[in-house]
């Protein structure tokens, strides 16, 4: 053997070796207890930069550490191979998107192997494939049947660089941009095809409580799904139109001095006097090209206009102004609120600004005197206490004795009251509203059904066909896959070349015979993600998503690794994809993966975030050729906290290198007491591994 260790010598010789003998191909075969093992897989953007290597390394270390404690570990990999960046990449290098996505594919697969790591590629999948996105047409199908998948015309955000809507996750930062592109998003009118994953939205919030997760990304999933129980409360406007507002605050609601919409609200075209219109487009147009973020910042000062309409208080029938005003968002309720200045300190910064009116009806305890009621405030007052200034319930505690039968004693904790406190102004209102039809007990989500239509080529076609005689007809299942033609033209204008595609467009209606057209929208690419680990069990099964045998034998994931970013999009899609899934019968589980960890993030040597124009980035194919993989890995699991990530550093690889050569002799000096003496391997006195978790029985 050599006296120094040599890793591009003695890499390549075992990773072809591993290869030869199908080394970490898995078997369902074995008699040994089962565990999958899964990392987030990459996007065939064409190059592995190091923070792949550090999402990978760690996960293929603890996959390796499992299965040599006698677990039968499957590990997969694949691409994630649709999406907007590989057709941008064909307008601008006037090439297919099919031949970007799969050179790119040869090349990080041949980095890939270079890791070394434990991957099955017997199991690979690449969801560009036809073999795959069958699959997504199919689950389309089923959801379309479920009543989950539904067609709309409505706002929506709209990329004009990209030329294609985006999901409300999908735009980003200061003055609302594309996340791919980073071009300021505008709103527009469209037919655009919609999951309904508000159905599942308490199934999605109760499932947190299941799941060994992080609880950074739990919180995040829970504020994002935002339940609040309370009321629905309707106010008519002097031309009868209804606007139905949902509070936490019911008892407040003699408090409302004037009604706020959100900008983007369907009633504001209508309700909008002759004079006001100017300044309400105007200011339309400004928020729209804000982010929710920024809309609802604390420090952001309140602003708003006014409509010139009217409406009237449900309770005192007193006639309240109409406004509309930036922190008022669709996303959230019905988009309009009634404004308690006394209540809320948002509301009482606009009343003061706009010279709005202001009437106290909830005070504290002790400042209550049923003789001399408040008629001023210096500040909004949001606590518990007395209400004052509301008619009958004058003299009314806002916590009292009760609550609806049918609601759980957590009503206290969700509307911020002590354990064993309930809310009996809330009530009390609530039940008086209901009576005169005016209101009801209501939930709310602040999570809206997840937007899936995308205006591109490279993604999954959506196999309807609209005819003038039928209207919107599903792709019999035995025409599937509905497949991208090759032969597009590209627009420079950056539109869908299938609406320009006669072949693909024009077809016949399966159920009369007649002439048709194809949907022209593509998939968004978190449908591809969203069940691709099923997909690896059993990347060849043709009579399914899955071999249902094989899925029992594997699923679910006992342990996933990506980053935190995708807690809202991808992390919340995979679990409701996995709950329909479960509601289907094709799995016996109702949450995808049990195990989460997030990694950290790798900084250049600056202490700052890698990027071309720091110059501080580090690519991983010189340090293989440097150091060898060996040497990159172990460094990786030495930077620090996985979770935390740390500043790449030039000295301390070195130090690594130094380390191996160190192993790399003890490894060749032959012992003491000879070669060739075995034991047995002993982990901490276990002598054979038991099952990670109980199997479903």
């Amino acid at each position: 053997m050599a006296d120094q260790h040599n890793p591009q010598k003695i890499e390549p010789k075992w990773q072809q070796r591993w290869e030869e003998d199908g080394l970490y191909a898995v078997s369902e075969a074995s008699d040994k207890p089962r565990m999958y093992f899964l990392t987030m897989y990459p996007y065939p953007s064409g190059d592995l930069h190091i923070g792949h290597w550090y999402a990978i390394a760690p996960s293929d270390a603890a996959a390796r550490y499992r299965r040599m404690r006698g677990y039968n570990v499957f590990f997969p990999i694949g691409f994630d191979a649709f999406g907007l960046p590989a057709e941008n990449a064909a307008i601008k290098r006037n090439i297919h998107p099919r031949e970007w996505t799969y050179a790119n594919i040869d090349n990080m697969r041949r980095q890939l192997r270079s890791m070394g790591a434990m991957f099955d590629w017997s199991r690979e999948v690449v969801t560009c494939d036809p073999e795959y996105h069958k699959w997504n047409q199919w689950f389309f199908l089923k959801f379309y049947e479920r009543g989950l998948a539904y067609k709309t015309h409505a706002p929506v955000d709209w990329c004009p660089n990209c030329n294609t809507t985006l999901a409300r996750e999908q735009v980003w930062g200061e003055g609302r941009r594309c996340e791919r592109c980073d071009t300021q998003v505008t709103k527009k009118e469209l037919d655009q095809w919609l999951f309904r994953i508000t159905n599942y939205a308490e199934a999605l919030l109760e499932g947190l409580d299941e799941i060994d997760w992080p609880e950074r990304v739990r919180t995040m999933q829970r504020n994002w799904i935002g339940k609040s129980r309370g009321g629905d409360i309707v106010f008519k406007t002097e031309r009868g139109d209804r606007i139905s507002v949902f509070t936490t605050r019911p008892d407040t609601v003699y408090g409302a001095t004037f009604m706020v919409l959100a900008p983007e609200h369907p009633l504001v075209k209508k309700l909008t006097t002759d004079g006001y219109r100017d300044e309400v487009e105007a200011y339309r147009a400004q928020a729209e090209r804000q982010t929710e973020i920024d809309r609802l910042a604390v420090d952001k000062e309140k602003t708003g206009v006014f409509t010139g309409a009217y409406a009237i208080n449900p309770v005192n029938n007193e006639r309240i102004p109409i406004w509309i005003a930036d922190y008022v968002l669709m996303t959230y309720g019905s988009g309009a609120i009634m404004a308690v200045p006394s209540g809320d300190e948002r509301d009482f910064e606009f009343a003061q600004k706009y010279d709005l009116s202001i009437v106290p009806v909830v005070i504290p305890v002790d400042e209550y005197d049923p003789d001399n009621p408040p008629t001023e405030m210096a500040e909004a007052y949001t606590g518990p206490g007395i209400m004052v200034n509301s008619g009958p319930f004058d003299g009314t505690p806002t916590m009292g004795k009760y609550w609806p039968d049918e609601w759980a004693p957590e009503i206290a904790a969700e509307w911020g009251m002590p354990a064993g406190i309930e809310a009996e102004g809330k009530r009390a209102v609530i039940d008086l509203l209901e009576q005169q039809d005016r209101g009801h007990y209501a939930v709310s989500f602040r999570i809206r059904d997840w937007l899936i239509s995308r205006q591109r080529y490279w993604g999954t076609p959506i196999p309807m066909i609209h005819c003038p005689e039928c209207g919107t007809v599903p792709v019999p299942y035995e025409d599937l896959p509905v497949r991208l033609p090759d032969d597009v033209d590209f627009m420079p204008t950056g539109e869908s070349p299938l609406k320009y595609h006669a072949g693909f467009r024009y077809t016949t209606c399966p159920q009369c015979g007649g002439d048709a057209e194809r949907d022209t929208d593509t998939m968004d690419t978190f449908v591809d993600s969203s069940w691709y680990q099923y997909r690896y069990v059993s990347p060849d099964y043709d009579n399914g998503p899955f071999d249902p045998e094989i899925g029992d034998y594997w699923l679910p994931v006992d342990q996933y690794m990506g980053g935190v970013e995708h807690a809202t999009m991808h992390l919340l899609y995979t679990r409701f994809w996995t709950k329909v899934m479960h509601d289907m019968g094709l799995v016996d589980f109702d949450e995808p993966m049990l195990r989460l960890f997030n990694q950290g993030t790798i900084l250049g040597e600056d202490g700052e975030k890698m990027s071309k124009s720091r110059g501080n980035v580090v690519d991983p194919d010189d340090l293989v050729e440097r150091y060898g993989a060996d040497t990159v890995r172990a460094y990786l699991m030495f930077i620090g906290p996985w979770d935390q990530g740390g500043p790449w550093s030039a000295e301390r690889i070195a130090g690594i290198v130094r380390w191996l050569n160190d192993v790399w002799s003890i490894a060749v000096e032959e012992p003491a007491g000879g070669v060739g003496q075995e034991t047995s391997p002993s982990f901490n006195g276990e002598t054979s591994p038991s099952s990670w978790r109980p199997r479903p029985a």
